[in-house]
């Protein structure tokens, strides 16, 4: 049996205190998006650009999961995300198969506690990692140069 978590009631402001009180309406859906209560239509949601983007990415995110679980299923998963996302090539082995399980978990997870801007988090970290290893910041060595070299006070 799977649980479903209630959503959170959105906060609710009338279409009056939008225009009578505009600046403290605009400062909470900073915050939150709020719900705008009409006489005349249908409720809307006041929310900021960039949450409003943010969402977007996240359900970009969620659609390519969906296509990469459901299609070819004789690849392993790592592979079958590697499609819409190249740079997980660049990862090792090892990291891939834990990318692919680990961004599986945070999605489920992030998405049951309404909170899915965790997983936008979650999907750069693993994407800095790669381009980290693209512009050579991999696990080798680093060089030592040698001894410092004193210099002068400008």
């Amino acid at each position: 049996m799977t649980l479903i978590a209630p959503g959170r009631p959105r906060r609710s402001v009338q279409s009056s205190d939008l225009s009578r009180h505009a600046k403290e309406v605009f400062a909470a859906a900073e915050h939150e998006p709020l719900e705008v209560t009409r006489r005349d239509g249908k409720p809307l949601v006041l929310t900021t650009k960039e949450r409003s983007d943010e969402d977007e990415a996240v359900l970009e995110i969620a659609a390519q999961l969906i296509a990469a679980v459901t299609v070819h299923e004789d690849l392993p998963l790592h592979d079958r995300l590697a499609v819409p996302y190249p740079w997980l090539k660049l990862l090792s082995r090892a990291d891939q198969q834990r990318f692919a399980r680990e961004i599986v978990d945070v999605a489920r997870g992030s998405f049951s506690l309404h909170q899915p801007r965790r997983l936008l988090l979650e999907m750069q970290a693993w994407r800095n990692s790669a381009e980290a290893i693209a512009a050579g910041w991999d696990t080798s060595e680093p060089e030592i140069v040698g001894d410092p070299t004193p210099v002068e006070k400008p």
